[in-house]
């Protein structure tokens, strides 16, 4: 069994294949994407790759709304992902903000750089301070 950072970790990496395939018009079937990452049905890794892709255009304009100059399409395809889902759980999943902005700056630590950790941080806070979580 693994704990939900590491499934976490695993829609991680399944929304970074997302976005690569789409960048290049590949096809690809997201429950096959989520079978290969993890084996066993998980309905926490199928929520936050499902809620990513149903939410996208509307995750993207909640995490703008909080970048500060800056842009979601300017990062690259592992912190886009960062991003996205981290945004997700944190507006649309019952877990408590406090731990899900600390797990994410957690599995951000370990595929960003200390500069996007501190911007996801900042991020996640001001969503979470704001109206828009509370929805």
């Amino acid at each position: 069994m693994k704990t939900r950072n590491e499934v976490r970790e695993i829609a991680l990496r399944i929304i970074y294949k997302i976005n690569i395939f789409d960048d290049a018009n590949v096809y690809y079937d997201v429950d096959d994407l989520i079978k290969e990452e993890y084996e066993v049905e998980n309905d926490f890794v199928n929520s936050l790759v499902n809620g990513v892709i149903e939410k996208r255009e509307e995750l993207t304009n909640l995490v703008n709304k909080y970048m500060s100059d800056w842009a979601l399409n300017r990062l690259n395809k592992v912190d886009q992902a960062l991003f996205l889902l981290s945004s997700y759980e944190l507006k649309y999943l019952d877990t408590p903000s406090i731990v899900s902005i600390n797990e994410w700056v957690e599995v951000s630590k370990k595929y960003s750089d200390e500069k996007i950790t501190k911007m996801l941080n900042g991020v996640l806070d001001n969503i979470y301070h704001s109206e828009d979580v509370n929805e």
